[in-house]
């Protein structure tokens, strides 16, 4: 049986003591992201670490849980006025652009993963199928190159129809399983595939060395891994675009630039054991950025119900002139949470 453990007290105590429950659960949000983003930043520390622009969806949904505030503090006056068609109006208005915030989160989340952000934690540069090290492509009697993040075709970047044939051919070595091997059309023509230096021949459809013998297993995996790479338009990062443009690596805190497939640190290519360092490290910036807004996202799906709730009360005439405590109270904690989302904003901007 539900009871109300706070119906013998005065309505001073009572709205004094569900405050203090409303401020306890703020301090623990504030603890909670305080550490998340006290870790970010003594992560990065001397690692290599990945920034990049925040879509736009994110700052079309700063605006919305801005207006979202403004809309309920309109709402909150309203009742105190008695006014209760203005009342039903804004706490419409806060509920719907709320929900604005969340959509274009997501709006945002899925630019991220376009952009080759993902909330895996991948590795910033590309290590299984990176190109060049088991196998190269010959298109056209002509091999094709990497610069940075893009193949190569005679000395200019290939344009959006020559990428399309070579992942439509390297398409045929995405799926791979045990104890099978790749049945290979379309090849020597445009395409031909060199596995360590050498051309691969094609024999009753299997892709072949010089000598006749098919390749093995670990052969073919590691074309898989290639061909996922060019299937997913990945050269030598995760993320998409040019280094310096789209996406910058850092290392103690400054930017690093890239040469003949190399990092450089202030015009110095970095040590062998840095580079292999660089290569076998996770994309631990991505990571923390997916962890610190979607739980601040998991904390406004959860106000939304409330808000939702108050929709309705106040459709229902719950709330007026001397009734609407509850009102007040989703307020305080509706604009923390817009003011939380400000300064995570503020820290992604200045620190990520």
């Amino acid at each position: 049986m539900k009871t109300d453990v706070y119906k013998d007290l005065s309505p001073e105590v009572k709205e004094k003591a569900k405050k203090n429950l409303v401020y306890v659960s703020i301090f623990s949000i504030i603890m909670l992201f305080a550490g998340f983003t006290s870790a970010y930043i003594v992560s990065m520390g001397d690692s290599f670490w990945l920034k990049y622009p925040l879509p736009t969806s994110f700052w079309i949904s700063t605006a919305f849980i801005l207006l979202s505030s403004i809309f309920l503090q309109l709402a909150i006056v309203s009742v105190k006025k008695g006014a209760i068609g203005q009342l039903k109006l804004h706490i419409s208005l806060t509920l719907l652009t709320g929900i604005a915030f969340a959509y274009f989160q997501f709006e945002g989340y899925k630019d991220l993963t376009k952009m080759g952000a993902h909330a895996v934690n991948n590795h910033i540069i590309v290590t299984d199928g990176r190109y060049g090290d088991y196998y190269e492509v010959k298109y056209k009697g002509v091999f094709l190159e990497v610069d940075g993040n893009h193949y190569v075709y005679a000395g200019k970047s290939m344009n959006e129809q020559q990428m399309k044939a070579y992942q439509d051919f390297m398409g045929q070595f995405v799926n791979l399983k045990q104890n099978t091997s790749f049945n290979v059309t379309n090849y020597g023509k445009t395409f031909i595939l060199y596995y360590n230096n050498q051309p691969l021949g094609l024999i009753n459809g299997k892709l072949c060395k010089p000598d006749g013998t098919e390749i093995q297993y670990v052969d073919q995996l590691r074309l898989k891994d290639l061909a996922i790479n060019v299937r997913d338009g990945r050269v030598d990062f995760f993320n998409k675009g040019e280094l310096g443009k789209d996406f910058q690596i850092y290392f103690k805190g400054k930017a690093l630039t890239y040469q003949e497939r190399s990092l450089y640190f202030e015009g110095k290519r970095l040590s062998k054991y840095l580079q292999i360092k660089a290569m076998e490290t996770a994309d631990s910036a991505t990571s923390y950025f997916y962890i610190i807004t979607f739980l601040h996202l998991l904390h406004i799906l959860g106000t939304l119900i409330y808000l939702i709730k108050m929709v309705i009360g106040s459709f229902s005439g719950r709330f007026n002139k001397e009734e609407h405590l509850s009102l007040r109270l989703g307020a305080i904690f509706w604009h923390f949470l817009g003011l939380l989302w400000v300064y995570l904003l503020l820290f992604l901007i200045f620190i990520h």
